[in-house]
């Protein structure tokens, strides 16, 4: 009886390992850490992973430094280096906009224009943002335009290449 109930915690371990492979986890660590961008329909151009996943940002953050850790982490895993490699730039993604900032939970979060990136478990799809002002896990969230700007709304008449409602400052 012990055996099968080993195998069934495997096989659930497995089966949820699978079902997250894209996003989830206490961090989002590739072994080839890229911002890029990807036109998302109704927001326009937002910046996303090197696999498509959209990245957010977290008002409590203030551009400051990582605040989302503990269980707040594994809803919104952090998008982090990999030792020293420092992450690129891809799309329309500035690189000299792109930075990292010490994680409380060990490593490093990569950031763009001083705001530490994070994906959304709940988007289980590349080119889905779900995450998108939400109001969850102690503040807000929202994503970022390749000029780092904070999109805080759909684009108005649903178009998708011109981009949503921005600010720089002030959202919280």
């Amino acid at each position: 009886m012990k055996v099968l109930t080993g195998l069934a915690f495997l096989a659930t371990a497995f089966a949820l390992a699978a079902a997250t492979s894209g996003v989830a986890g206490a961090s989002h660590t590739a072994s080839m850490v890229m911002v890029k961008t990807r036109t998302i329909s109704g927001y326009g151009t937002v910046l996303v992973d090197a696999q498509g996943h959209t990245l957010y940002v977290f008002a409590r953050d203030k551009r400051r430094h990582v605040t989302c850790t503990g269980s707040c982490a594994s809803f919104w895993p952090p998008l982090k280096q990999k030792g020293s490699v420092k992450a690129t730039a891809g799309g329309s993604a500035k690189g000299s906009l792109i930075g990292s900032d010490k994680d409380p939970a060990g490593g490093r979060v990569v950031t763009y224009s001083r705001y530490p990136l994070y994906a959304y478990v709940g988007d289980h799809s590349a080119g889905t943002a779900k995450g998108e002002g939400l109001n969850v896990s102690g503040g807000l969230w929202y994503m970022l335009s390749p000029s780092g700007t904070v999109i805080k709304h759909k684009a108005s008449g649903g178009g998708g290449g011109g981009g949503g409602t921005t600010t720089s400052g002030g959202w919280g």
